[in-house]
């Protein structure tokens, strides 16, 4: 919602850094089965495609939901 504000819709996105699962789960305090329940249930962010089976989270994407949270 409140994404775009201030910032063009054809405009790329700028990543400042990826997270691998690990970190993500030390981060959030969940653990793999339940980030990925979530994921599917729509109430935790998808990751990005990084080659083969490897996946990592946008960071602002993984602060934005932790401070979800905390409101």
């Amino acid at each position: 919602m409140g994404e775009h504000l201030g910032k063009r819709l054809d405009e790329p996105r700028r990543v400042k850094r990826l997270i691998r699962l690990p970190e993500v789960m030390s981060r959030v305090g969940l653990g793999r089965s339940t980030i990925y329940r979530w994921m599917s249930e729509g109430r935790f962010p998808k990751p990005v495609q990084l080659g083969g089976h490897a996946v990592a989270w946008s960071e602002d994407d993984l602060d934005e939901w932790i401070a979800g949270k905390l409101n």
